[in-house]
């Protein structure tokens, strides 16, 4: 089963760092996963640890992982969806290694590449779509928002319509409940993005997914960005839920 299996390719390191290996697999492919405490279903938790890896640029455990995911939960299409989205948290310059990753370990199981299209905007449509998501996940107040804020910041905060939300979220393959988890993975795995992190633990929220939901997220991403990060991402939440009372 993937929630035994979920070990980062510990194989690799059993003979010559057995220890190692040997409680690592157990913490992050036993412990962490079935925990009643930190329990997801598989589907979500593979999307949050490969949202997770890309974010803290964990390109060898993304190539361990990215099997397991497949054989349990994920289709070829959401993973590549999740590639593709975090180009806008995370820049191209650290996301082009695991679009090589990904379209090697798709091809080695035979998929053909490239994958259905999933676009549903053009370049003349996408600005009002992207807007219009910003106002569902974070409220009227995002309407037209580079027209209302500092001017100097009015062309950063176009762009964000247009291609962060505009050229992504309106993608197909994932749902907005996707696309804001694991966009709130991206961000508390990169660390250093706090005010961010708060803002998209509030933007689930908005859709629907409760503070005990990214508890859980951040639970099961924990072994692979480490512990002072995963207390900045809890406490993203916390800050989040207390402004929302």
């Amino acid at each position: 089963m993937g929630e035994k299996t979920l070990a980062c390719g510990m194989e690799a390191l059993a003979a010559k760092d057995p220890e190692f290996a040997e409680r690592f697999a157990y913490f992050a492919g036993e412990e962490v996963p079935s925990d009643p405490a930190a329990e997801l279903p598989a589907r979500e938790r593979y999307l949050a640890v490969l949202a997770a890896l890309l974010g803290c640029q964990g390109v060898d455990e993304f190539r361990a992982v990215l099997p397991e995911a497949l054989d349990a939960a994920l289709s070829p299409v959401e993973v590549k969806e999740v590639v593709y989205q975090a180009c806008a948290y995370l820049g191209i310059g650290r996301v082009r290694p695991f679009f090589d990753v990904t379209n090697e370990v798709l091809a080695a199981r035979g998929v053909e590449l490239p994958l259905p299209a999933q676009g549903t905007t053009t370049l003349e449509t996408r600005g009002n779509a992207g807007n219009q998501k910003q106002i569902e996940y974070f409220g009227e107040g995002m309407r037209e928002n580079w027209k209302a804020g500092a001017p100097e910041r009015a062309t950063v905060n176009r762009w964000l319509a247009e291609n962060c939300f505009g050229d992504y979220y309106t993608r197909g393959g994932l749902s907005d409940l996707d696309r804001e988890m694991i966009t709130f993975c991206y961000i508390v795995a990169q660390g250093g993005c706090e005010p961010q992190a708060t803002a998209h633990a509030g933007a689930n929220m908005n859709l629907g997914r409760d503070r005990d939901f990214l508890y859980r997220v951040v639970m099961q991403i924990l072994p692979y960005i480490g512990y002072p990060r995963s207390l900045n991402a809890l406490t993203c939440i916390d800050n989040a839920a207390a402004s929302r009372a």
